[in-house]
């Protein structure tokens, strides 16, 4: 299995951000430390116990397969409370896009107190200041919510990094994005729809990504198997009205000729950085094995695709507001303060067993 295989993994405990193997004893090392160590305490065992330890081992290959059976059941019930989320999705889809318009009782939030005192002591601040304003342009009432896509992805470090400047006009006209499973007896997979509005760059209504799965353990390392993983992906063709296309562009140069001299300017279309190269993504053979760049590439990409299934389209609105992106920051703040702190109890460890006689 490569890196890019395993890059991402959907473990049963998501909620703890941690794998199954984080459980287990740590062996110190880097993984040829780990192996070796393994192999010379199997090594040393004796003969009997070491064909009883086979005997669990075969088991443990049991296990793995059971384990990939609940993870297909998993699925199945995520595609069936897809099936529930969707209206209400839908409804977030449309008041976004100005379809509807929601009733007062719909509107009703109540915040902490001391956060309403807050608001409305800027509000004061804000209605003072607009009451000074002589002959000001009354402001358009907005319809929806503008932007409310491209303000996610400039604000999620993961997805602004693939942002360019002429990624977001396009972008304004992004309506939704929905996350379709596959259907029973079908092969594992799920699919990213990106829903645009008529506009001036491209002729697609939607721009779809399909996400391979599998779930079941590898024949050569069978207890690396952590649950399903992303393995392949396929993007979609994009219909570019001429002109428009932002993932290539232009460039001229200059050749001489090497007999007479003369110099002729030629123009060709190049490569060029953009969110929408995320529906063209690396393709490698499946009997090739990548290099490190386009093993890092489809890694992330994977990464990428499992960050909007997961997070990114179930509570868009918080990353609109900036609150999902606080939950992330106070999360990763616990990580490293959890393990500064395991560093510490291993400095402690080492304190204890030192021989100032030594």
């Amino acid at each position: 299995m490569n890196r890019a295989e395993g890059a991402v993994t959907m473990e049963a405990n998501k909620a703890e951000g941690r794998g199954k193997g984080d459980h287990g004893m740590q062996i110190p090392g880097g993984p040829l430390d780990r192996q070796d160590s393994l192999h010379n305490m199997e090594s040393l065992l004796p003969k009997a116990v070491k064909r009883r330890v086979y005997a669990l081992k075969k088991l443990q290959v049991q296990c793995a397969s059971i384990e990939a059976k609940f993870y297909e059941e998993v699925h199945e019930l995520e595609r069936k409370y897809a099936g529930l989320y969707q209206p209400l999705f839908d409804k977030r889809r449309d008041v976004v896009t100005a379809t509807v318009e929601p009733t007062d009782e719909e509107c009703e939030w109540h915040n902490d107190r001391e956060e309403e005192e807050e608001l409305a002591e800027e509000l004061k601040k804000k209605a003072a200041v607009e009451e000074k304003k002589e002959d000001a342009a009354p402001e358009e009432d907005p319809k929806g919510i503008p932007e409310f896509w491209l303000t996610i992805f400039k604000s999620v470090d993961m997805l602004s990094d693939m942002l360019q400047e002429h990624d977001e006009p396009i972008l304004k006209h992004l309506q939704d994005i929905q996350v379709k499973f596959s259907e029973p007896g079908q092969p594992m997979s799920f699919t990213l729809e990106f829903h645009f509005e008529p506009n001036g760059f491209f002729n697609n209504a939607v721009l779809s990504k399909v996400y391979k799965m599998k779930s079941e353990p590898d024949d050569d390392e069978p207890f690396s198997f952590e649950g399903p993983e992303i393995f392949d992906c396929e993007g979609c063709q994009i219909d570019w009205h001429k002109g428009k296309d932002v993932t290539v562009k232009t460039i001229k140069k200059k050749q001489k000729h090497k007999g007479r001299g003369t110099v002729r300017t030629v123009t060709k279309q190049v490569p060029n950085d953009s969110f929408f190269n995320f529906f063209n993504p690396i393709k490698v053979s499946p009997d090739g094995e990548p290099d490190e760049e386009a093993e890092f590439a489809l890694a992330t990409d994977f990464e990428i695709g499992h960050f909007f299934r997961e997070r990114i389209v179930p509570r868009a609105v918080l990353y609109f507001t900036g609150e999902a992106l606080e939950d992330d920051e106070s999360f990763e703040e616990e990580e490293l303060e959890e393990g500064d702190e395991e560093e510490q109890d291993g400095d402690d460890d080492d304190e204890g067993d030192f021989d100032p006689k030594a």
